[in-house]
């Protein structure tokens, strides 16, 4: 069984999806993101990076959730610092997370899905906060999040973000390569609210998603 740690696994070649998706000669980094938690009885991420180290995880104690209730999810480093809350707005008509700086109240994104797929997007992030460097037309969210294969592209198709699978690993443990613009964290934000949009990428049952397990308020 291949290890989830990057850093004591196999030697893996770059699957076609990952290497053509984010444009060669960019800065960029590569996680490797499992959707479980380190702790006992709790759920969420679990992130290392290229070195195979602990670079940011996600734990919710919560085992209950309803969609018609406030979902408030807390990225962390790996020393436990927040360093996005990741919340979902309320009173809105469509399916929209907006992510915050830290723990506070500052609003950097907005997360919000598509009723209607068009030309392969599933979702649209838009900045919030001018200290961002990315463009005001935000990102398209495009491909498909339950095969593992999507990507953040700009409005010229140019990836920022991409997630792809990684080889005998499962579903619950996959690739993500962010370039140094949007930034890993920002990328991370940006997956967790995909996958509780999405319910975990599974569009037939909602029991693996962190929707189901998330604090509610």
């Amino acid at each position: 069984m291949a290890k989830v740690h990057p850093n004591v696994a196999v030697q893996e070649q770059p699957s076609p999806s990952s290497s053509t998706i984010i444009a060669s000669g960019e800065e960029e980094e590569v996680l490797t993101v499992w959707r479980k938690s380190l702790l006992f009885n709790c759920h969420g991420f679990t992130v290392f990076d290229s070195k195979g180290n602990l670079a940011f995880r996600l734990d919710s104690y919560s085992s209950t959730w309803s969609r018609s209730r406030h979902a408030e999810l807390l990225l962390m480093d790996a020393a436990g610092n927040p360093l996005l809350t990741i919340r979902r707005k309320r009173l809105s008509l469509s399916d929209q997370w907006i992510i915050y700086h830290g723990d506070s109240s500052t609003p950097l994104l907005s997360v919000r899905r598509r009723r209607r797929a068009s030309k392969g997007a599933i979702a649209h992030v838009t900045p919030m906060s001018s200290s961002l460097a990315m463009p005001e037309e935000g990102y398209v969210v495009e491909g498909s999040y339950g095969r593992r294969s999507c990507a953040v592209r700009d409005a010229r198709g140019e990836a920022v973000a991409a997630v792809s699978r990684k080889d005998s690993v499962g579903d619950d443990v996959f690739r993500l390569v962010v370039r140094s613009q949007l930034g890993a964290a920002l990328g991370m934000g940006i997956l967790i609210a995909i996958d509780v949009m999405f319910r975990g990428g599974n569009s037939t049952t909602s029991a693996s998603s962190l929707l189901r397990r998330t604090c509610s308020a």
